[in-house]
């Protein structure tokens, strides 16, 4: 078929696909093909979904609650979720200031969909998730992109926001523990921005807080709205059941905010998907209501993966690994290995030639730095077992350590 005579959405025709998805989709048709590969691409808990959870579903199947739920959420689930805000982070909030959508992405989706027009800017931390740069294209506005980096632990500085505000800025974008770095911001922080943003009544403040429950070394978390309450008529706080219970299939996301943002996201909800899965909301009310020890338990292994990780890719020459507060992320540097040459005779030009030929020489997938705005650096998932985890980081080095062109050194 001609298909000259057909365009698309011109927002749709600038935006990019997910180089996470790409990455992942590259290791799976490797290994269709019969090689072998261990992903550290994909940015989803191993661990099974909690027992209780998963019988909570197939209860409400049994009961035969498989219809239609309001646009919003039901109202058992959305009660859950404004404790969950009440209890776990100080929110005042009851359930009619609450949304629950398919997954956290449509969430924060929604929220830049009802408010941004064209002309409208977005303050985005880089290193950033993929998906918050796209949206805001795709909803036809811009976003302005502030280069955070190591030298402030890749955290969003008051200095830094205060020069990216405009006249035209909406959002201004902040996500604690951090994919991709897994940077968590303190209080203190959290205030300094806060001081910045209550100068600037027009900019609303989207705090996604997806990762809430993954945080190391025993440092507590603070959301904004939360250490500023005067933040609070201004700011959607969202956060989902995906990483917390490894539910990430289950797609349900929530957040809280002022009502005449919720009211647009739900009218645009309601024109666009509906209410989420019934089955999944259920799922979701076990999850935010039953047992709670699944995230204690999973903070453990993801701290002892963090340990290991971080010890075998800093011994790997060439990388260098700070040690990330949270999430299931390592961001390494891998600058050192630009220019070098490596034993299949690649000539590493940049970090997406790094996550490349990792994956087709070494067996191992992660995706390239400059993907989330910020490079040279390689993005490594642990959200392995122990055992397959130390196979990939020990390729990684045996990758390294056969690269030609310079003099590397180990860091370990």
């Amino acid at each position: 078929m001609d298909q000259s005579a057909h365009r698309l959405n011109v927002n749709l025709a600038g935006a990019r696909p997910s180089a996470t998805y790409r990455m992942m989709d590259r290791a799976a048709a490797r290994r269709a093909s019969g090689a072998s590969v261990i992903s550290l691409s994909a940015g989803e808990p191993d661990f099974d979904t909690p027992d209780h959870v998963r019988e909570a579903a197939i209860e409400a199947i049994r009961a035969g609650h498989t219809r239609y739920t309001q646009v919003a959420g039901m109202r058992s689930l959305r009660e859950a979720v404004a404790a969950k805000f009440q209890r776990e982070n100080g929110l005042d909030v009851d359930w009619q200031d609450t949304i629950v959508c398919s997954g956290g992405k449509q969430v924060i989706y929604n929220a830049l969909a009802a408010t941004l027009n064209g002309g409208d800017e977005v303050i985005v931390p880089a290193p950033y998730w993929v998906s918050y740069p796209e949206m805001v294209a795709l909803c036809g506005a811009r976003a302005v992109v502030v280069p955070c980096g190591i030298e402030s632990g890749f955290k969003l500085t008051p200095h830094a926001l205060l020069k990216a505000i405009g006249p035209r800025t909406r959002w201004v974008i902040l996500n604690s523990p951090s994919n991709p770095t897994g940077a968590v911001y303190t209080r203190d922080e959290l205030a300094a921005l806060a001081d910045v943003l209550l100068a600037h009544p027009h900019v609303l403040v989207l705090s996604d807080d997806i990762y809430e429950h993954l945080i190391f070394d025993g440092a507590p978390f603070f959301t904004i709205a939360q250490v500023e309450p005067r933040l609070a008529a201004r700011t959607l706080t969202m956060n989902g059941v995906s990483k917390a219970y490894a539910m990430t299939g289950w797609r349900i996301g929530y957040g809280t905010g002022p009502r005449w943002l919720l009211d647009a996201m739900e009218k645009l909800q309601g024109q666009q998907t509906s209410g989420a899965s019934s089955i999944s909301q259920y799922a979701a009310l076990a999850a935010l209501t039953g047992p709670q020890d699944f995230i204690t338990e999973s903070c453990i292994a993801f701290e002892r993966r963090r340990n290991l990780v971080v010890d075998l890719i800093n011994a790997a020459p060439g990388l260098t690994c700070p040690i990330p507060g949270g999430a299931f992320y390592a961001f390494a540097s891998c600058s050192a290995l630009i220019g070098l040459t490596t034993a299949g005779g690649t000539t590493l030009r940049s970090d997406e030639d790094v996550a490349a030929t990792l994956l087709d020489e070494a067996g191992v997938a992660t995706v390239h730095g400059s993907a989330f705005g910020l490079g040279p650096y390689i993005r490594i998932a642990y959200a392995l077992d122990d055992v397959a985890l130390t196979g990939a980081c020990r390729a990684i080095k045996t990758f390294c350590s056969s690269l030609s062109g310079g003099g590397l050194v180990g860091h370990g």
